[in-house]
C-alpha cells in the first residue's frame, strides 16, 4: 500500500481537514489545525506530504520520527500540529485496512465510554446560569466555563468579585454535585491567580484550568496551595519533552494535551503512559471538530487515567457549522447521560460527508483570535 495523494480542507468554523489517500483505495482522515493560524498549518502540511507521497502508510511510527527529527529544528505549534493531523489519518488508513478501530491496534480499550464537559457561557462569561441550567437538562453531569474577562498583572478587587459571583451563581444553578471547571486561560497572571483561587476553593471545583500560562508554571507549586481544586494545563505543550518537566515537577494533577497539536495519537499516547506513572489524570483538550475528537476518544479508550473528554457540541465558536455537520454518521459520537460512547467502527470510527466538505472548503474561513486591550490601551490577555 503507498500513499498516492494528500489533501487539506479550510473549513468552517475554525477547521483544517487532511484526507490522506491510497492506491488500495482506503482513506484516512486529520485534523490539522492551530486556531488562528489554520492556512500556516495547511503550507506545513504541503511542505511534508513531500516526503510522504509514495511512502506506506502503515508505518506510522517511522513517518512520526522523520517528520519530527527530520526536519533538524523541532517542535512548536504549528509544526506540531501539521504532524498531528497527517498521524491521525495514518491511524484512519491502518484501523480501515484491518477492519478495527484504532483503540484495537493500540492494546483494546479498557473503557467503553467517558464523560465529556459542556463549555457554557462563550469567551465573556455572561449569563451563565441559564447555559448551565440547559446543559445539565441535556444530560451533561460536567461544565466548564471561563474564570475572567480582561484581567491585569495586578488588577481590582470588584473583578474577582465579579468572577467569584459567576462561578457562585452556576454552583447553585446546577448543584453541589455536578462538576464545574474553571478556565483562567492564561488571562490571569500570578498575583491575582493567588487571589482567585483562593476565593474560589468554597465551590468545590472540578478542577481549575491554566491558572497561569504555561510559561510561568513556576508559580504553580504556590498558587496549587491555595485552594484544594485540581490544576490542569497543556493545551499550549506540544510534545513528551514539553511535558516532561511539568510532570516532574508534580505541581500539575491533569494534563491536557490536544490531540490535534500535541502530534497527534502516536505522541499523545505516550504523553498518556507518561503522566499514568506521575498519578496525574488525563483530559484531552478538544474544542475543535470531528475527527480529533474521534482520535481523542480513540487515546481515552486505552488510557487508564483518562476521566473526562473535552468536546465543542454547540459550543459558541460553531456559529457557522458545528461537531456533526461533517459527519456521514450521524451515530459518530453517541451522547448519553453524560458520557459518550468509545466509537467501533474501524479506524478513527468517523465516516466523513466529502461532499459536504468539499462544498464549505469553498467557502473556507479566516477565523482569528480576539484582540482584546485593557482600559490603559495596553494589550489583554485572550
Amino acid at each position: 500500500m503507498k500513499i498516492v495523494a494528500i489533501e487539506t480542507f479550510l473549513v468552517p468554523p475554525r477547521w483544517l481537514f487532511v484526507k490522506i489517500e491510497t492506491d488500495a483505495g482506503i482513506a484516512g482522515w486529520g485534523e490539522p489545525v492551530v486556531e488562528g493560524r489554520a492556512r500556516t498549518v495547511r503550507t506545513a502540511v504541503e511542505e511534508l506530504s513531500d516526503y510522504l507521497i509514495g511512502k506506506d502508510p502503515r508505518l506510522i511510527e517511522d513517518h512520526w520520527t522523520v517528520m519530527h527529527r527530520g526536519g533538524f529544528y523541532r517542535g512548536g505549534p504549528v509544526m506540531m500540529s501539521a504532524i498531528a493531523g497527517i498521524d491521525q489519518a495514518l491511524w484512519d488508513i491502518k484501523g480501515k485496512a484491518l477492519g478495527v478501530p484504532v483503540h484495537e491496534l493500540l492494546g483494546g480499550r479498557l473503557r467503553d465510554r467517558i464523560k465529556v464537559y459542556s463549555w457554557i457561557g462563550g469567551d465573556r462569561p455572561s449569563d451563565i446560569a441559564d447555559g448551565a441550567k440547559d446543559a445539565v437538562a441535556r444530560g451533561f453531569k460536567a461544565l466548564k466555563m471561563n474564570a475572567t474577562e480582561e484581567l491585569q498583572i495586578v488588577d481590582s478587587h470588584d473583578k474577582i468579585d465579579a468572577a467569584v459571583a459567576r462561578v457562585a451563581m452556576v454552583r447553585e444553578a446546577v448543584g453541589p454535585h455536578i462538576g464545574i471547571a474553571v478556565d483562567f486561560h492564561g488571562r490571569v497572571h500570578r498575583p491575582m491567580a493567588r487571589i482567585l483561587v483562593k476565593e474560589l476553593d468554597p465551590y468545590r471545583l472540578m478542577f481549575i484550568e491554566e491558572p497561569v500560562l504555561s510559561e510561568n508554571r513556576e508559580a504553580l507549586r504556590e498558587i496549587a496551595a491555595l485552594g484544594a481544586a485540581p490544576i490542569a494545563l497543556g493545551e499550549r505543550l506540544y510534545s513528551r519533552w514539553d511535558f516532561k518537566p511539568v510532570l516532574e515537577e508534580g505541581v500539575v494533577d491533569i494534563i491536557q494535551p490536544d490531540l490535534s497539536h500535541a502530534g497527534g495519537i502516536t505522541e499523545c499516547r505516550k504523553i498518556a503512559a507518561m503522566a499514568e506513572a506521575y498519578d496525574v489524570a488525563l483530559a484531552p483538550h478538544c474544542p475543535l471538530g470531528p475527527i480529533a475528537l474521534a482520535a481523542c476518544l480513540q487515546v481515552d479508550a486505552v488510557s487508564y487515567n483518562a476521566f473526562v473528554q473535552e468536546q465543542s457540541l454547540g459550543i459558541h465558536y460553531n456559529g457557522s457549522n458545528d461537531l456533526l455537520d461533517y459527519a456521514a454518521n450521524a451515530d459518530a459520537f453517541a451522547y448519553e447521560d453524560g458520557f459518550v460512547a468509545i466509537p467501533t467502527k474501524p479506524g478513527l470510527g468517523l465516516e466523513i460527508n466529502e461532499a459536504y466538505v468539499r462544498e464549505r472548503a469553498r467557502e473556507g474561513h479566516d477565523w482569528r483570535g480576539p484582540i482584546w486591550r485593557h482600559a490603559d490601551g495596553s494589550f489583554a490577555e485572550w
